[in-house]
């Protein structure tokens, strides 16, 4: 069964949300900054590709070639890991940015509503004047 989607939305703590987002959005910065200047490994594939097949008598040279996969796999990692740490930065400033626009809509909400409040209030004052004469 589905879950309604105002069920979910309640359920939310967006005080907590709003609260913490800019924290959220710093740690992202940081850890953007630290996966980005860290250097990819040193990828030997070329010295891998070169040699001939090693046969099972050469273990030197079957040790060397599961390092340089090891080392080939561990590169492919750190640039997975750059594009998933720059993804975060970028929903990080984002989530910013759209805590941001609901706070400034949560504050025109309020000052919508007491105007409306205000106007109500003359509308129902005015009645009462009315009707008392």
């Amino acid at each position: 069964m589905a879950i309604p989607w105002l069920v979910v939305l309640q359920a939310v703590p967006w005080t907590d949300v709003i609260k913490n987002a800019p924290k959220v959005a710093e740690a992202a910065k940081k850890l953007w900054s630290v996966v980005s200047k860290k250097p990819p490994a040193q990828n030997r594939a070329g010295e891998s590709a070169e040699r001939s097949p090693a046969t099972e008598a050469d273990p030197i040279a079957l040790l060397q070639d599961r390092v340089a996969a090891l080392e080939n796999a561990a590169s492919e990692l750190h640039n997975q890991m750059l594009a998933s740490s720059e993804l975060i930065k970028t929903l990080a400033e984002q989530n910013a940015q759209l805590i941001r626009r609901i706070e400034a809509n949560r504050k025109r909400l309020v000052w919508l509503a007491s105007f409306t409040a205000g106007i109500g209030l003359v509308a129902v004052l005015g009645l009462v004047l009315e009707f008392a004469r």
